[in-house]
């Protein structure tokens, strides 16, 4: 691991003895720096990049109180993110080092302590503070995007789908989106009509599975007074009131046969007339069809218009599962925690790392609308400063459980891509990142593994 992927650790300790042992301890798997005072600590932090701090409570020239130790951790916390300090005290200095913690401290050690102990805990903090830079940074990124801003993430996965999206925007060509219930398809729907010249025009968004067959002809084209009982006057149809816009239709696959006729005139010719007319009308739409079913199997099946789908399926996009971008996972959890924070009138939480290592690990049947719906029902509930793995629901935790329990008995090429995962870092784990031992553990190449860790999306560590 070179120097400039090591994390590093801000040793604080006026004891250079003390010093020497803990820098010998983490000199392997850190880059370490060293002070002796907060003066020292408060310039490396302004000077160095750092990723966690280790410190003694007690430092010159104040040896007989602890401030000199809780201005090193108000230094790091006033940091953006904020850096994790670790401190350590006497074993008769407990209340202090609580008080460190109150303070803003991520933790504590009592003299004497294990060395072991310390290195886990602070791998710990130092992975927990490189998900938080990537997710500010992330977020950062983010606020520079137009249209497609509200697809969050910059996976490969999802990049290619927005890509073939921003060019298919600038034309007026029909659109079928395809993908999983909870992917997004209305949003980038949404998205790709923003991005065109009809943005000025109306969206109408339309769900053909919501609507009553009988009265879904008349929802999309209108009708006419006294066309059917209760028809007491003219009504517009989604078609009119799409007309400079864009029609999108959400589960397209749902459409009865005898619509799917007239939609497919509409396609050719723009042109329908609505229920009980007979007045030709003319409209300017764009239109965009989803569905959450492969639509050429229904076609094979009898159950949709063959020339229908190929009017539809003019340019084909497919929105990806979550379990295909989980890359995407930290920085969607952090947005939806403040996005509810901000819809709740709360503090936006911290997310510690368990609590991101098993939303990394989960499967997301219902892919991202779980998630979010998962991220504004723990801020509801929780009203603390941070979301732990404690808060995650039983039946999250079940699956999870169940999941590394079965990942003892499974092949790697016969696991899901959740235990798939879960086989890797544990398989990392037990090798202390060794990727060769690693891939020789799970009987696959060294270079298998490697493209692995990057499609899973697979935190490292150390």
């Amino acid at each position: 691991m070179s120097e400039q992927t090591k994390a590093t650790i801000l040793l604080v300790e006026d004891d250079a003895s003390v010093r020497r042992n803990l820098r010998w301890s983490f000199s392997e798997g850190y880059r370490v720096l060293e002070a002796g005072t907060r003066a020292e600590a408060v310039a490396q932090l302004e000077r160095e990049r750092v990723d966690v701090v280790l410190s003694d409570l007690r430092l010159p020239p104040a040896l007989d109180d602890i401030s000199e130790g809780l201005a090193v951790v108000e230094a790091a916390r006033k940091l953006r993110p904020p850096v994790p300090v670790i401190v350590v005290t006497a074993s008769e200095s407990k209340q202090a080092a609580l008080e460190a913690v109150r303070r803003g401290a991520y933790g504590f050690f009592e003299k004497p302590f294990n060395v072991e102990e310390v290195m886990h805990i602070v791998h710990q903090a130092a992975r927990a503070f490189r998900l938080e830079q990537e997710i500010m940074r992330l977020r950062s990124a983010l606020k520079s995007q137009r249209g497609f801003g509200n697809l969050i993430g910059t996976s490969a996965a999802l990049e290619k789908t927005l890509n073939q999206s921003r060019a298919v925007a600038q034309t007026n060509a029909t659109v079928l989106l395809t993908g999983e219930n909870g992917t997004g398809k209305e949003i980038l729907a949404r998205a790709i009509h923003e991005e065109s010249a009809r943005a000025c025009g109306p969206f109408i968004a339309v769900s053909c599975a919501a609507l009553p067959e009988s009265l879904i002809e008349s929802e999309l084209f209108g009708h006419e007074r006294g066309a059917f009982t209760g028809a007491v006057q003219a009504r517009k149809g989604r078609f009119e009131l799409a007309d400079g816009g864009t029609l999108f239709l959400d589960e397209i696959s749902e459409l009865a046969q005898a619509v799917q006729v007239k939609l497919l005139r509409v396609l050719q010719e723009r042109k329908f007339e609505r229920v009980g007319g007979t007045k030709t009308i003319e409209v300017d739409i764009r239109l965009i069809a989803a569905c959450n079913t492969d639509l050429q199997k229904e076609v094979e099946c009898g159950h949709f218009r063959r020339d229908l789908y190929y009017r539809l399926n003019v340019v084909p996009l497919i929105l990806p599962t979550l379990r295909n971008r989980r890359e995407d996972i930290p920085l969607l959890a952090a947005h939806f925690a403040t996005k509810a924070a901000e819809k709740y009138g709360r503090t936006p939480p911290e997310l510690d790392a368990a609590l991101l290592e098993s939303l990394l690990e989960y499967d997301w049947p219902g892919n991202v609308r779980e998630l979010e719906n998962l991220m504004e029902r723990l801020v509801v509930l929780t009203a603390g400063a941070s979301l732990g793995l404690e808060f995650l629901p039983e039946n999250m935790l079940h699956t999870l459980a169940a999941e590394e329990a079965a990942a003892d008995e499974t092949t790697l090429e016969g696991a899901t891509l959740a235990l798939r995962r879960r086989m890797i870092l544990s398989a990392l784990k037990a090798e202390s990142g060794n990727k060769v031992a690693a891939a020789r553990r799970l009987g696959i190449s060294r270079s298998y593994l490697h493209r692995l860790i990057g499609e899973l999306g697979v935190v490292e560590q150390g």
